[in-house]
């Protein structure tokens, strides 16, 4: 992820707790500086919590505009969670993060100017090989068109239970499962990968974890979530955000 950087009236107090954009690109704890430095006390004096665009103090969540792309977000923990391979996640009381990060699809509707179909948006939080920041973030932006074909063609080989996906992405090979759910308010995405991949609760960090809308053949809104595993022999650093498209192609069209 990017995290913004840009020297503006709204970013001053940002600078004095982070470094500049070159330091901050070394500084992996960039991402939680900026929410739990700025944007939590932020919050709490103002409705505009900048530089974020929301913080939720009862959900315990912040979501904060990536510098990348005009419609890329990024749906962050307002406590200290390292990433995909924290135990918290798993926990009975965890927040949805998932969740929250599908809600937040509206930030890309107002940035774009317009209403966004559904099928449109990507979520993806990468392994910790495949991410910059050690602070649990989930990405919220377009989808590549081509993953959207890919899975449309595959539907037929995707069910309810994770299976190998008969296509790769960008050379990965994904497995998939399909999630019969309009949304994730009684699904965790962290808890299907974890009791649905053998071996993956106990290899979280090497995991990367992607939620692709669709509308099946019945006419039900769903998702299809696709996981990829670490392989650094062949170059693959599981990094979901791979299939998001951070210049939207799917709006220009």
């Amino acid at each position: 992820m990017s995290v913004p950087c840009q020297p503006s009236a709204a970013l001053a107090l940002l600078l004095l707790v982070v470094p500049p954009c070159a330091a901050q690109a070394a500084n992996p704890d960039a991402l939680r500086q900026i929410v739990q430095d700025i944007c939590v006390p932020a919050a709490t004096i103002s409705s505009a919590p900048l530089p974020c665009r929301l913080v939720d103090p009862s959900k315990r969540y912040a979501v904060l505009k990536d510098l990348q792309g005009a419609t890329q977000y990024l749906v962050v923990p307002t406590d200290t969670i390292t990433g995909i391979e924290s135990p918290g996640i798993l926990a009975p009381n965890a927040p949805n993060f998932w969740e929250d990060a599908w809600e937040a699809r509206r930030f890309i509707e107002q940035n774009a100017g317009r209403s966004v179909p559904r099928n449109f948006i990507g979520l993806a939080i990468n392994s910790e090989s495949g991410r910059t920041q050690n602070q649990l973030h989930i990405h919220v932006d377009c989808i590549k068109p081509a993953v959207i074909r890919a899975l449309r063609l595959s539907r037929e080989a995707i069910g309810p239970a994770w299976q190998l996906l008969p296509v790769k992405f960008t050379g990965h090979p994904y497995m998939a499962m399909r999630i019969d759910a309009p949304d994730f308010s009684r699904v965790n995405p962290f808890q299907l990968l974890a009791d649905g991949v053998p071996g993956a609760k106990n290899d979280m960090k090497d995991q990367t974890l992607v939620a692709v809308p669709a509308t099946f053949k019945n006419g039900q809104d769903g998702f299809y979530l696709l996981t990829d595993h670490v392989d650094k022999a062949r170059g693959d650093i599981a990094s979901g955000e791979e299939l998001l498209d951070h210049s939207c192609t799917l709006l220009a069209q």
